[in-house]
């Protein structure tokens, strides 16, 4: 059914007074939003930019104050008004990015944002609410429950413990959104769902989700026979995941490419000696959404110091204006871009400016390769781990279904061919079909 962007309602549609049920898949870098409309039509809400309408709308949030009247007050956009905002100001407020990837810390509870403490559970919860608050435009109804995807292993989720305190951490953000219910799904299950609902016959996939920050897989039964019957535990044969996807495949492009050029392994002299340029400033610089961290006063007076004391000033002076210029959404783009299109192609140009950052260099997608080598391992271990826990072969498998930005990655495909032959492996929808899935589980909520 078309969405229609001028009205909130469709009019042909009914109208659910007791409010909607949706699901919704909250990323580290993109979120997702959707209800079903039958038992196999899924509609996702369509956000509208600059540029046109789009089903991906940036988890990420933009606080600036603003002087209204004697007094200041501080202001919020998320998602593509967020983006907008903070590209067009002329003096830039503070861009938050990868809150999702944040859940499982137990030191971070909250940050100063103009001077007063804001939780991560609240900072969350604002971009929820205009999720929740732009689908109910869309849908033409009251939203209260949702059904959320979750990870299989949360970023930086080193023990089970650390899983159950991002999922309740993410239920409090959403509750302080306005969901009066939330119950979470397995991010690949959820995508199974999705899959399952374009089969003609009953096959055992697996589905491979890989996120901004977590690569999922999931062993289902699924088809035709398995919904006229009911869903069981039984048809979940196993679950594996990793704390990496599309953020360790850029950090590794910041640290081969950006990273050297704004002084990374250069010196600087102290005293007598010669020591090098800091390395923790560009561990930060690694994780884009960490960037405006280093843009502390003691950060900012370290590098003022470095610079007259480094043998290159004119890098130091490059990553400080990078820092100041709080650049790192563009300097993400720029890397989104260079990943893109090294999908497609064997050598491809990388493109970043500004100010005193000037990077211009062809890659080679066998470069690229090399240096993903370590978290390339880490996904086929996790795979060959589900399959030996499980009991199962890789000729016993029917399908495999792969979803997210990082499935398009020519790398990561051959992991799966190599296992599974190339004529089994399927795509589709790679950024809304967990959004799509978890509508249609939303729609059956009986179903485990």
């Amino acid at each position: 059914m078309p969405h229609n962007p001028t009205g909130p309602h469709n009019p042909t549609r009914p109208h659910n007074q007791t409010g909607l049920h949706v699901g919704i898949d909250f990323g580290t870098t993109n979120s997702s939003i959707a209800r079903a409309i039958s038992p196999s039509e899924v509609e996702v809400v369509r956000f509208p930019t600059a540029t046109g309408l789009t089903e991906a709308y940036r988890s990420l949030l933009y606080l600036e104050q603003v002087q209204e009247g004697a007094t200041r007050t501080v202001k919020g956009w998320s998602g593509p008004e967020g983006i907008e905002r903070y590209l067009g100001a002329e003096t830039r407020g503070r861009l938050i990015q990868s809150l999702k990837s944040f859940l499982t810390s137990e030191s971070l509870k909250s940050t100063e944002v103009f001077g007063r403490r804001r939780t991560l559970e609240d900072l969350i919860a604002r971009i929820l609410r205009d999720l929740r608050e732009k689908a109910e435009h869309h849908f033409g109804g009251k939203i209260h429950s949702a059904t959320v995807g979750r990870p299989v292993h949360f970023v930086g989720a080193e023990r089970e413990d650390h899983n159950a305190l991002a999922e309740r951490r993410l239920a409090e953000a959403f509750r302080l959104a306005g969901f009066e219910n939330v119950r979470f799904e397995m991010e690949p299950v959820a995508a199974a769902h999705y899959y399952e609902s374009t089969l003609d016959r009953d096959e055992l996939i697996l589905i491979g989700d890989f996120g901004g920050g977590t690569s999922d897989f999931s062993l289902v039964h699924v088809g035709p026979s398995i919904l006229r019957r009911g869903r069981t535990p039984h048809d979940l044969i196993g679950n594996a995941g990793v704390g990496l996807a599309g953020d360790a495949f850029d950090s590794k492009i910041v640290r081969h490419l950006v990273s050297p050029a704004l002084g990374a392994g250069s010196q600087m002299r102290s005293m007598d000696k010669i020591l090098p340029v800091p390395t923790w400033v560009y561990s930060k610089l690694e994780h884009w959404h960490h960037l405006s961290f280093l843009k502390a006063k003691d950060t900012m007076n370290m590098l003022t110091s470095v610079r007259g004391h480094a043998f290159e000033p004119e890098r130091i002076e490059a990553l400080i204006h990078l820092i100041e210029e709080d650049l790192g959404y563009q300097l993400h783009r720029a890397v989104q871009r260079l990943k893109i299109e090294l999908s497609d192609q064997y050598v491809a140009r990388f493109r970043f400016t500004d100010g005193d950052v000037d990077l211009d260099t062809d890659v080679r997608r066998i470069d690229f390769e090399t240096w993903i080598t370590d978290e390339l391992g880490q996904i086929e271990r996790c795979i060959d781990g589900l399959l030996e826990t499980s009991g199962v072969a890789a000729a016993q498998v029917d399908r495999v279904f792969l979803t997210g930005g990082t499935s398009f990655v020519p790398a990561v495909r051959d992991i799966f061919e190599v296992r599974f032959g190339r004529e089994k492996i399927r795509a589709g929808n790679e950024f809304t079909s967990v959004a799509r899935g978890l509508a249609l589980k939303a729609a059956t909520p009986r179903q485990p």
